[in-house]
């Protein structure tokens, strides 16, 4: 395929950003439908990108005392149902395992959709003394929800993530858990992903089943919708009461520990292409980026040996400071591969030719902006660790920005639609949750969450005019 057909390939974002979507997530390689409806295969170079995100979360948490462990898939019905409001809000997403071999179980399995319970069951026998807690461990497993309606990394029947579960002596500090680990996930999205996020506690009407409090961090997508992007929840003893998780306290009384969950996944790689990509394809922030930078040697004519060599004394040195492919492909031209390379989303490109060794210099060209450069060879590893730190906090500022002009306060239901209802829309709230329900109906708009720090401006409900209790972000959502 010639590098015009390939761009050709990927539809234009303002033709159809759903088919975009789907264009960029399969020529980029970073994954592929898998035979069973709803599941997908997430190829080396989408996996490398998790794994990039994983290793970030995890060493954020091992530095605030969590620890790694791993609990089962499959989780007994009467486990599941302990805890009502939980169960309830689960069932309609619940994968269910009633055979084994040749044999009907005798209780019926869920795969898990999540592992409160599960957990929970297992803490009940851990917990025993106040010197036990805080109880701080995390898992990174895969879930099963059964979704109707699917779309790769954003919505999956299967997707990969990691669930926090913690107990604590009490109340106060398992806010301060909650809150904490959603700081976690705050700088986590903007200084690795370069996805800047609203932070806040989401609507009684949004939160998680059986939770008393759900904390999240919502991003602003480039078509106007929203993503929560990763939610940590204040349990309360709901949970603990369910599966009798209790300890003796100093005082020599026994009590129920005070418990939280935590969790993000995998549809923070459609987040990232989302909000960085274009028509050519992605636009990789360089600390997530599997390739950081690609050398392309131009190295046809007669003086080709020497370009190649040159190509890859080039990148040893450049292995010091960046994660760097060498495109040595002879089947292909040096436009072919910028091409290919812009559309995997790499961040920054090196060409280097005969007039380039002849010079003492190469070309830098920027994914980000779009621009070329000339640069000594001499001084090449300090001048692509300087150009990456430029695209990293360039593509940052570009989302802040998009996202800071696309949310509109209103003082009015009706004043979304002069915006075609895309974008954060913030507006009072009266706090009852049938106003919330009337705008989801009307509209598919949702609150997606009272932003911390954030109050009413006095200008009544947007949708009944009565006095606002809450001042809230409102956006459709995916």
């Amino acid at each position: 395929m010639q590098p015009e057909q390939a761009l050709k390939a990927i539809t234009p974002k303002a033709t159809d950003f759903s088919q975009w979507y789907v264009d960029v997530v399969r020529k980029a390689e970073l994954m592929d439908y898998a035979p069973v409806k709803g599941f997908m295969v997430i190829r080396p170079y989408g996996y490398r990108i998790w794994e990039l995100i994983q290793a970030e979360l995890d060493a954020r948490f091992r530095a605030s005392g969590h620890e790694n462990a791993y609990f089962p898939l499959l989780i007994p019905q009467s486990l599941l149902e302990r805890e009502a409001a939980h169960v309830q809000g689960f069932s309609p997403e619940v994968a269910w395992v009633t055979r084994g071999g040749s044999e009907e179980l005798a209780e019926p399995l869920a795969v898990r959709p999540t592992s409160e319970t599960i957990i929970g069951a297992m803490y009940a026998r851990w917990v025993q003394s106040y010197r036990d807690l805080p109880l701080l461990i995390n898992q990174w497993a895969n879930v099963v929800r059964w979704e109707k309606a699917t779309r790769p990394f954003l919505r999956t029947t299967e997707f990969l993530w990691q669930e926090g579960h913690t107990v604590h002596r009490t109340a106060e500090e398992a806010q301060a858990e909650a809150r904490r680990m959603l700081d976690i996930y705050r700088e986590t999205a903007e200084s690795l992903l370069a996805v800047p996020v609203v932070a806040g506690v989401k609507s009684a009407g949004e939160r998680f089943a059986g939770a008393v409090d759900t904390y999240t961090i919502e991003a602003l997508m480039s078509d106007g919708r929203a993503l929560q992007a990763g939610t940590s929840h204040f349990l309360g003893q709901n949970f603990s009461r369910a599966f009798d998780i209790r300890f003796l306290d100093e005082d020599g009384q026994e009590k129920f520990g005070w418990t939280t969950s935590w969790g993000t996944s995998t549809r923070l790689i459609g987040a990232l292409i989302m909000v960085h990509g274009d028509d050519r394809g992605l636009r990789l922030p360089p600390r997530v980026a599997p390739v950081q930078v690609v050398v392309v040697p131009i190295a046809a004519g007669p003086r080709g040996p020497e370009v190649l060599e040159a190509a890859r004394a080039l990148t040893r040195e450049l292995e010091a400071v960046a994660r760097v492919r060498l495109d040595d492909r002879p089947e292909y031209t040096p436009g072919y591969k910028y091409n290919d390379w812009e559309m995997r989303g790499v961040p920054l490109r090196v060409e280097i030719g005969p007039r380039d060794v002849d010079a003492g210099t190469v070309v830098l060209a920027r994914r980000d902006v779009g621009t070329k450069e000339t640069v000594p060879r001499a001084g090449v590893r300090e001048a692509v660790a300087a150009r990456l730190e430029a695209v990293q906090q360039e593509l940052l500022e570009q989302a802040r920005r998009f996202r800071d002009s696309h949310t509109y306060p209103i003082t009015r239901e009706a004043d979304m639609e002069a915006y075609g209802f895309r974008g954060f829309f913030a507006g009072d709230w009266c706090g009852e949750e049938a106003c919330a329900q009337a705008v989801k109906e009307r509209h598919g708009i949702t609150i997606r969450c009272l932003p911390f720090g954030e109050e009413p401006q006095g200008s009544g409900c947007i949708v009944c005019g009565r006095p606002a209790r809450a001042r809230a972000w409102w956006a459709r959502a995916y």
